[in-house]
């Protein structure tokens, strides 16, 4: 099946991506396959795999370091809009997508490749990320998933490799299917999939299990200027040691740790399990510094645009003009979300015990209930009259018709 002469290929080493290469080249015709390799921080040798990549038949085997660019252009944008999806999951997996995608389109580009390829099945939300990414970014690149359509089994595929000189491992490592970056690392499949057992701790492997956590709680200051974090404990860090330390000080006191029941794009529900420490307890930390330095009105509009702007970097949508449209709202607030944030971190929980900002709404003088109290307690009820007026207006209109309106309390 011929669809292209030549195609850039996304590349991890794997079992699927491996086989892909002899694939398009004996199966559907591509002449030359360039094979790219990013490094998100998942702490792999990549040379190896550079290696692997031109032993399966690839002519040429590239590798890009985008860990800043992960953080900086899709993390940090995603912590100033509190992105979760289903109010749970930080969207580690789900935020490198889009970047994997603008670099294959970008080396495509360099080489003068007319396809570009991965390695993502028919069942999962990443061929819907990866596909539309790259439709969004050049539409005229022709997108191909070998393993979407070849059909075999995973034993097929291995042997499939093996005739054209693959090797694979005599047993397969893991009985997870495992993703990993800089930004947290995911799990499925195996016994995941029995959604009433709990997980082994074999599973996880950036946090520690309760049982193992120090007994003493550890506290981090975390830093922002405009919703950004930039320092830990007062010192300014680059974005990727920022993120490595607090990893390893969250994941080392049981934080991050999510098991759930997802609504995946393609209409299945998915057992997930998620480990962000960095990202979780940035999000609440940044929370809670907005809710110190914005307004109700702004706070109270911003979960609605929160939920949204989550929904859309799971669906893939990352470049999509109504996410640069939310972007342009959520920058739009953040530009007094500065200051310090104190966490608490102790048996997988980060909590906040201090913030801190110069933009600060919060007036002790107005809060307090002490001698220094300067909040006007007349003026409240005339504020409640005014407030409440609708009500009292409505009951007046219907006193007497509440069993017709549901109201009458038997």
């Amino acid at each position: 099946m011929g669809r292209a002469k030549k195609v850039v290929l996304a590349y991890s080493g794997g079992v699927d991506t491996s086989v892909c290469i002899p694939y398009l080249k004996h199966e559907w015709g591509v002449e030359s396959v360039v094979t790219l390799a990013v490094d998100l921080g998942q702490g792999v040798e990549l040379e190896a795999i550079q290696a692997k990549a031109l032993r399966a038949g690839a002519e040429q085997s590239l590798v890009r370091d985008a860990i800043q660019t992960l953080i900086t252009d899709y993390a940090f944008p995603a912590i100033q809009a509190n992105a979760l999806y289903e109010q749970r999951y930080p969207l580690s997996t789900a935020l490198a997508r889009p970047l994997i995608a603008k670099l294959l389109v970008e080396v495509a580009e360099e080489v003068g490749a007319d396809a570009v390829a991965h390695g993502c099945t028919g069942k999962g939300n990443d061929q819907v990320r990866f596909d539309l990414a790259i439709a969004a970014l050049n539409p005229k690149l022709n997108v191909l998933a070998p393993a979407r359509e070849w059909g075999m089994s995973r034993e097929e595929t291995i042997a499939y490799g093996e005739r054209y000189g693959i090797p694979m491992p005599v047993q397969k490592s893991s009985p997870y299917s495992i993703d990993l970056n800089i930004l947290g690392r995911s799990a499925e499949a195996g016994i995941l999939e029995d959604a009433d057992r709990e997980p082994p701790e074999e599973v996880y492997a950036l946090t520690r299990p309760i049982s193992q956590t120090p007994d003493e709680p550890a506290y981090v200051e975390i830093e922002f200027e405009q919703g950004i974090p930039v320092g830990l404990d007062g010192q300014r860090l680059s974005p990727r040691s920022l993120f490595q330390q607090l990893n390893s000080l969250a994941g080392l006191h049981g934080v991050g740790r999510i098991d759930m029941i997802e609504n995946r794009l393609v209409g299945i529900k998915s057992r997930e399990i998620y480990e962000c420490p960095a990202l979780t307890v940035l999000i609440q930390a940044h929370r809670e510094l907005e809710s110190l330095t914005l307004t109700r009105d702004v706070i109270h509009y911003k979960y609605g645009i929160e939920t949204t702007y989550g929904q859309l970097v799971y669906n893939g949508l990352w470049y999509s003009p109504l996410r640069e449209a939310l972007d342009a709202f959520v920058q739009a607030t953040q530009k007094s979300v500065t200051g310090e944030v104190r966490m608490r971190l102790h048996k997988g929980q980060a909590v906040c015990v201090g913030r801190r900002s110069p933009y600060s709404l919060y007036n002790p003088e107005l809060a307090t209930y002490g001698a220094g109290d300067q909040f006007d307690h007349k003026a409240a009820e005339g504020f409640i009259y005014v407030w409440g007026l609708p009500t009292r207006v409505w009951s007046q209109m219907h006193r007497g018709h509440g069993s017709h309106l549901g109201l009458s309390g038997d």
